[in-house]
């Protein structure tokens, strides 16, 4: 399995002022979600990949705009950030199998995905390069908490349940899948879009 060649604690430090600003700024996301959701973390990975999926259609949205604007090859980032998206979106269809969010945990997607998305659209308007370095942390927080959920499930204080179809069908899992598997697969994925973010940060700053 792909997740095998990851690196699960890879780590960006910060080398700028911009990348401490974005990792600071990550951190204290984070502590809001650990209050909010302790250990709950079915109910963690469907409020909070529904977050997780606006950065990729921002930033395939703005990068379409600009490739337009200044009549040039996107070098292939609107689709990956799109597909970046589309992959957050199926990890939410998963997990709503998983957990099933309350009414208040709706209010809060709703409330915080319209903040999230006004917030990241000017920040990539103006500073693509921070957008994609945040992404990268909290891409960073996100293998975390896969593998503290990873943790759980293998200690037996969450209930290894079998794989949702969907997550079958998505990652071309054996039927016999468990929701072991699944996490597995979706902390493979968020490390791919950690290193990737990280990447396009780099690249934009050398640019």
């Amino acid at each position: 399995m792909k997740d095998t060649y990851i690196d699960l604690k890879a780590h960006h430090r910060p080398e700028s002022l911009g990348d401490r600003v974005a990792l600071r700024t990550v951190k204290i996301m984070r502590l809001f979600a650990d209050a909010f959701f302790s250990k709950r973390y079915g109910h963690r990975a469907v409020v909070l990949e529904t977050i997780a999926a606006v950065p990729g259609m921002v930033g395939g949205l703005l990068q379409h705009l600009k490739a337009l604007r200044h009549i040039r090859d996107d070098q292939g980032w609107i689709r990956e950030l799109l597909e970046e998206a589309d992959n957050e979106r199926m990890h939410l269809m998963t997990f709503i199998h998983v957990a099933q969010p309350s009414r208040f945990e709706r209010a809060v997607i709703m409330i915080g995905q319209a903040i999230f998305y006004n917030a990241y659209f000017w920040l990539y308007l103006f500073t693509p390069r921070i957008a994609h370095r945040i992404v990268g942390y909290l891409e960073e927080e996100a293998v975390v908490s896969y593998t503290q959920y990873l943790a759980q499930i293998e200690a037996g204080h969450v209930q290894n349940i079998a794989a949702p179809q969907i997550a079958i069908d998505y990652w071309h899992l054996p039927q016999a899948a468990r929701l072991r598997d699944v996490v597995i697969a979706v902390r493979a994925d968020e490390a791919g879009h950690r290193d990737r973010n990280h990447q396009m940060a780099d690249t934009l700053k050398a640019a």
